[in-house]
């Protein structure tokens, strides 16, 4: 009987234990979200700071304010679930110390039954008296096989009270750990909702003083606007021109081998990109599917392998600047925190150090650089896919030349409100442009 009360005990314990694993698996997963939002509102932070040594507020400010209010309540839903898992797995370990304390209890009593009996019938009169009492010799050797198994219970009592003892107090170390987890976390909550007001209070302060120099903010965005402009034009002429020399290639290729159609076979071979980490390298015909439309800007191995890589990094291409804080999204819309003002952006913008490096995103070919007075950019092909680089005050690299993914680009310049600043673009074949944030790696 006091085995299979033990076994059933250790039934309980076990899926007792397989819910508490499962609730720290997503506490861990919980745990390492929090280090990332974290990270995340330290970057900001810094950002922030860059920023506040201007002379004066900027838009990019108040979008970095906003976006660390974001940040930090998101933080705060994170912690929010984390103190519900704890009270859970703090409820399953008392359930679990309660079902050991009584388990314990129960095991002491029969113990203590068993002691009582042994110590009545102590003496060897009562254990020949219980022997020679048998009607018959099978029955004296079941009465000995009895009174050895009995001894024999009483040692197994005696060590599953041992064990039972100890689970129960593992239990309760494991207990009061996951209490003082639950105080911090508390702690923690709290703190993060205060700074949230303080965060609060900072973007109503910015959004003032912005407001006050509403006139001067609005001749900032008629300049990136004519900047943003003059920049396409010159993409514009870029890319007919890259597109121009790409049918000539095509057709010199034909030519030149009139019996067979422009190679969309490369001979070495690109992996699918494994663990969020970009891939390079040449294609093979198994990466180029049948189906696949034919583009002149692939009409060379070196254009389809870059194309068919772009592809393949979607969501997954390195930033062009080390840290950095978008300011300034991809499309039309108004801005946030000052409605009356509207942006209409082909890229996005990263708010940086002057003088940061920008480097290439992937594998590809110079296909212009320009100069815009202000600023410098660097445009760059990616078989059908192009990025550019605008807002630089130094290029380093030229015209036609091949660039890998990590090649320095140039340096970032100060923009317009005085802060260090890039424009990040992704263009297709189709001389349209797409949000980079998609195919940038996640941060």
């Amino acid at each position: 009987m006091m085995k299979k009360t033990f076994f059933f005990s250790v039934i309980f314990l076990m899926m007792a234990s397989v819910c508490i694993h499962a609730q720290q698996a997503t506490r861990d997963d919980l745990q390492k979200e929090k280090k990332q939002l974290e990270k995340e509102i330290d970057d900001l932070n810094n950002a922030l700071a860059a920023n506040k040594n201007k002379k004066k507020q900027s838009l990019g400010q108040l979008v970095i304010v906003q976006r660390k209010i974001a940040t930090r309540e998101r933080l705060i839903n994170n912690i929010n679930k984390d103190i519900h898992h704890l009270d859970d797995d703090i409820y399953a370990k008392e359930l679990e110390r309660n079902h050991l304390k009584k388990e314990l209890d129960t095991l002491k009593q029969n113990y203590a039954k068993s002691i009582v009996f042994a110590y009545k019938n102590r003496g060897s009169y009562e254990y020949l008296n219980f022997l020679f009492s048998a009607t018959d010799f099978n029955d004296a050797l079941k009465r000995m096989t009895y009174l050895k198994s009995y001894r024999q219970y009483r040692e197994t009592q005696a060590q599953t009270i041992l064990q039972t003892q100890t689970l129960l107090q593992d239990k309760i170390v494991s207990l009061n750990g996951a209490i003082d987890e639950h105080k911090h976390a508390l702690e923690t909550q709290g703190k993060q909702l205060k700074v949230l007001e303080d965060d609060k209070k900072e973007k109503d302060l910015v959004v003032k003083q912005l407001l006050s120099r509403e006139k001067d903010l609005t001749g900032e965005l008629k300049k990136r606007e004519k900047a943003r402009q003059q920049l396409n034009l010159a993409l514009e002429a870029a890319f007919k021109k890259a597109q121009k020399e790409a049918e000539d290639n095509a057709r010199l290729a034909k030519r030149n081998d009139s019996r067979t159609a422009p190679s969309m076979t490369p001979n070495t071979s690109a992996k699918s990109p494994k663990n969020n980490e970009p891939v390079s390298g040449m294609v093979t015909a198994n990466d180029n599917p049948a189906g696949r439309v034919y583009n002149v800007f692939e009409s060379t191995p070196e254009g389809l392998t870059r194309s068919i890589n772009f592809e393949n990094n979607k969501g997954r291409l390195p930033w062009p600047v080390s840290g950095g804080v978008v300011t300034n999204f991809f499309g039309k819309h108004a801005i946030p925190g000052m409605q009356q003002m509207k942006e209409d952006n082909s890229g996005i913008f990263i708010a940086t150090e002057v003088g940061a490096s920008v480097k290439c995103v992937a594998d590809g070919e110079v296909s212009m650089v320009f100069d815009l007075g202000d600023f410098q950019a660097v445009f760059v092909q990616h078989g059908k896919y192009f990025t550019v680089y605008n807002k630089l005050s130094q290029v380093a690299v030229s015209k036609g030349q091949a660039v890998k993914a990590g090649t320095l680009l140039g340096k970032a310049a100060e923009d317009f409100d005085g802060g260090g600043k890039i424009e990040f673009r992704v263009m297709t074949d189709k001389n349209q442009y797409i949000d980079p944030e998609r195919w940038l790696k996640s941060r």
